[in-house]
């Protein structure tokens, strides 16, 4: 069982508790994949695993996410199948045991908790926007990335260990969706089998998830599209660059008629604006587990600002001497598409390195 944790210290006695009577006559060990909670998650899961060798507790300092975690706990695992599940008792364990026999029978590579099969239902589990947005999120997933499964945002499933070890260096870290990042990756290579579940209501604390994991969302689906040739991470920086020449260009405007500026002060301004909100918005998703705050995040805007500034630079630097270089041959598109290249992929690396370096 992997359990990834984030201030789920009032829920994990309980989950833990369900587990022994769910599993009963059954050999297993959970493991408690924690990002560092503040609650004192990890802290109480070692106490616990003092008291019961079955507990084993991975705390994760410097990095965050659903999807880092799970990956990493069941990677940790030498058993033959794994099973993830959230910590928070939203999840029915008493449907673990047909899971197991699902594939123990050799019926399936993967069993999967729907919500969306007969039997199956959302329940209280989810408001009636995030029961939207799931339902939403479902549809496009099988429509783009032509996922067979009825629930493929369930984080519900148990699979054969041996399928993570194969298909783990194609999955991302990032994210909150491990079950449909498998199955896009397995590319149909999987027999899956799928038993229906009621989504419960939370035992105690809030749901981690707010509106910004749509955006991540559409990253795997864009990076699972281009055959994983290029990271979610770095399809999230560069939709919140596009984003931004929207902010760049409502901030221009406003600048020029409302303030009266001349339109060289207005662009100055405006850049500033556009950079600003990319910043916040690559803290708040694209660098989520590296998130800056404080006086760090201080920091990290003008440590941002540079390497933005550098990226313009680079960016008129390679585009005109294309277009020097080949006297009119290459058409002017071109070449601006090539700096525009060039200054995105530094502006990616090096605030990688500079504003959000891992610690």
């Amino acid at each position: 069982m992997v359990l990834p944790t984030f201030n789920e210290r009032d829920n994990l006695p309980v989950l833990i508790a369900r587990l022994d009577v769910a599993l009963a006559g059954v050999p297993w060990e959970a493991i408690v994949v924690d990002d560092n909670s503040p609650d004192g998650t990890a802290d109480l899961a070692r106490e616990m695993a003092a008291r019961d060798a079955r507990i084993r507790v991975i705390r994760r300092v410097g990095r965050r996410g659903l999807s880092g975690a799970c990956i990493e706990g069941m990677l940790a695992s030498s058993a033959a199948y794994v099973a993830v599940m959230d910590a928070d008792g939203q999840h029915d364990e008493t449907l673990l045991p047909r899971m197991l026999a699902a594939l123990r029978d050799g019926e399936a590579d993967l069993a999967v908790a729907s919500r969306h099969v007969e039997g199956g239902a959302v329940g209280e589990g989810l408001t009636g926007v995030r029961a939207s947005g799931s339902g939403l999120a479902n549809r496009l997933a099988r429509l783009f990335l032509k996922v067979s499964l009825s629930d493929p945002m369930s984080g519900f499933f148990m699979i054969r260990r041996g399928e993570v070890e194969r298909l783990a260096p194609q999955l991302s870290s990032q994210g909150f969706k491990i079950l449909l990042d498998i199955v896009a990756s397995a590319r149909g290579s999987l027999r899956i089998v799928e038993l229906p579940f009621v989504f419960r209501e939370r035992l105690h604390g809030e749901s981690k998830l707010d509106t910004l994991v749509a955006l991540d969302f559409l990253g795997l689906i864009l990076s699972k599209l281009v055959g994983d040739l290029v990271s979610v991470r770095f399809l999230m920086f560069m939709m919140v660059g596009a984003s931004g020449v929207l902010v760049h260009m409502a901030a221009l405007f406003t600048f020029i008629e409302a303030s009266g500026l001349t339109f060289e002060i207005a662009q100055v301004a405006a850049t500033f604006v556009a950079m600003t909100t990319n910043f916040y918005l690559n803290n708040r998703l694209t660098y989520r587990d590296r998130r800056l705050r404080g006086f760090s995040a201080l920091r990290g805007l003008f440590t941002f600002y540079l390497v933005c500034s550098i990226g313009v630079v680079a960016n008129v630097g390679v585009a005109s001497l294309i277009h020097q270089e080949d006297s009119g041959r290459i058409l002017i598109g071109l070449a601006g598409a090539a700096g525009a290249v060039v200054g995105a992929v530094w502006n990616y690396a090096a605030s990688s390195v500079l504003t959000w370096r891992k610690t």
